[in-house]
């Protein structure tokens, strides 16, 4: 049996894309997707990253764009 995914909306137009697929979670497990730990993980990344790149600039004194164009 198929699902009709046309309508004909009050001008007699059918429009093919006026239903939508329904939404739906996938459970993947609680380390995949828009996860509180997902998030918890990507921040602390992000903070190590940026104190190591403070930590560049100053041991040596250029930052990242300058220790690579020195190479």
């Amino acid at each position: 049996m198929r699902a009709t995914t046309a309508i004909v909306d009050d001008q007699g137009k059918l429009n093919n894309f006026a239903i939508e697929p329904r939404v739906y979670i996938d459970e993947q497990g609680d380390r995949t997707g828009f996860t509180p730990f997902a998030e918890l993980l990507n921040g602390r990344l992000a903070m190590i990253g940026f104190v190591s790149l403070i930590a560049l600039e100053v041991l040596t004194g250029h930052g990242i764009v300058g220790l690579l164009t020195s190479l």
